[in-house]
């Protein structure tokens, strides 16, 4: 009998006990569909976090002055001498606080950003209307706004808002530009925030000290010495890490300032995930070594109730091999069967998980043919003992069975 002839047989099998044979390989669909499920979906948290990290760039280096010493102050024109470093491209400072802003009836409570016109570029934001931030505007401090797409809905709704007047804490701003809508990220949302010139924030916010700064290099290749610039430049600054160290324990303090380099935090990231995705596949393929089991069990059983089967097939002539293959081609039918109703469903799941959550679904030709090659070898694995245990079966003994 050849192998055409016996997964016929097999399939036959399989028919004729349906229930049987769908619990038999249910542990195989679960364990298949978790397997796919679970590392796609890890796979698609990581292209969203690599997506919104990349749109940033990896040349973008993020300085944070988070010391509460009120000596330790950065002022525009300080920061704005970074830009004097070999390899960057442009230095953007952030100055933040919530206001209040109303236009006629309507108010609404929103962050507040004073920044310079190099903050577009840097953050990857796309202007829907108007203009964003000029040299000029900060040059002379203009009461100048640019609003994000969800305050221009609050505020205006389907009007339109440029050249119109905004009040923020009851100063009057006027809107020279509207951003694409851009939805919330890692580093937040631009829909709910204001753009100003970082000179007119200062006295809105009555508040001159630059607590963030971004600076855009070149190229990939000058982060790592722009980076180690800065950090010379601010441990003149700030004091070296032992001075900061011994302000910290006296007075309580913070680090005086991070350095954080955009690209270290995704490779970070991305080691995380892949380690946590691994794990994850890891333990959802033990419902597959379950399910494994599972099959053997029920093969053990089938081998009982075919004894007599066995033994007039050896009697007509069949031998050892082909007794081996028939059982352990039927394993293999199971667990391939249960593996093919798997993939299915995770896949399913993964699609309609990552579109209700707004992800990618994360689903990689990999992952599935990894799990339907697994599949076959649990249904190989697992059936050579059934098989072998049928294939040994002596004709005369096996006759004699009831």
């Amino acid at each position: 009998m050849n192998v055409l002839q016996s997964m016929k047989m097999a399939w036959k099998q399989l028919k004729a006990s349906k229930l049987r044979s769908f619990l038999t390989m249910l542990g195989i669909i679960i364990g298949v569909a978790s397997v796919i499920l679970l590392v796609s979906l890890g796979n698609g948290v990581t292209k969203e976090v690599d997506d919104q990290m990349g749109d940033l760039g990896s040349n973008l280096i993020t300085v944070v002055n988070s010391s509460v010493n009120p000596n330790d102050k950065y002022t525009y024109d300080e920061v704005m001498k970074y830009q004097n470093i070999d390899g960057v491209k442009s230095v953007s400072p952030e100055l933040s606080g919530q206001v209040n802003a109303t236009y006629d009836y309507k108010s609404s409570s929103n962050k507040v950003i004073g920044t310079n016109d190099q903050y577009k570029a840097a953050r990857s934001l796309e202007m829907k209307e108007g203009r964003f931030l000029l040299p000029i505007d900060t040059e002379y401090g203009q009461k100048v706004a640019v609003i994000g797409s969800t305050v221009a809905s609050d505020l205006f709704g389907f009007g339109n808002p440029i050249g119109e007047t905004i009040r923020l804490n009851g100063m009057p701003y006027k809107v020279v530009g509207v951003l694409k809508e851009k939805g919330a990220s890692m580093m937040g949302s631009s829909d709910d925030q204001i753009f100003i010139p970082i000179s007119s924030a200062q006295r809105l916010l009555k508040d001159t000290n630059v607590r963030t700064i971004y600076v855009e290099t070149k190229s990939a290749e000058d982060v790592d010495f722009v980076v180690n610039t800065l950090e010379s430049r601010l441990a003149i600054k700030f004091g070296n890490e032992k001075e900061q160290e011994k302000n910290a324990s006296s007075a309580q303090m913070g680090p005086s300032y991070q350095v954080i380099n955009q690209q270290e935090i995704l490779n970070a990231f991305n080691t995380i995930s892949t380690t946590l995705t691994t794990a994850l596949g890891a333990i959802a393929a033990i419902s597959l070594v379950v399910g494994g089991i599972g099959i053997m069990n029920i093969m053990l059983v089938s081998v009982s109730e075919r004894t007599r089967e066995i033994g007039i097939r050896k009697a007509l002539g069949a031998k050892k091999r082909a007794i081996l293959l028939q059982f352990l081609i039927e394993s293999i039918v199971i667990s391939v069967c249960g593996g093919i109703i798997g993939i299915l469903i995770g896949v399913s799941g993964a699609l309609i998980f990552g579109s209700v959550a707004g992800i990618s679904s994360g689903i990689t030709a990999g992952t599935i043919i990894f799990s339907f090659v697994f599949s076959l070898c649990i249904g190989v694995i697992f059936g050579i003992a059934p098989a072998n245990k049928a294939s040994k079966l002596r004709p005369i003994d096996a006759l004699r069975s009831e």
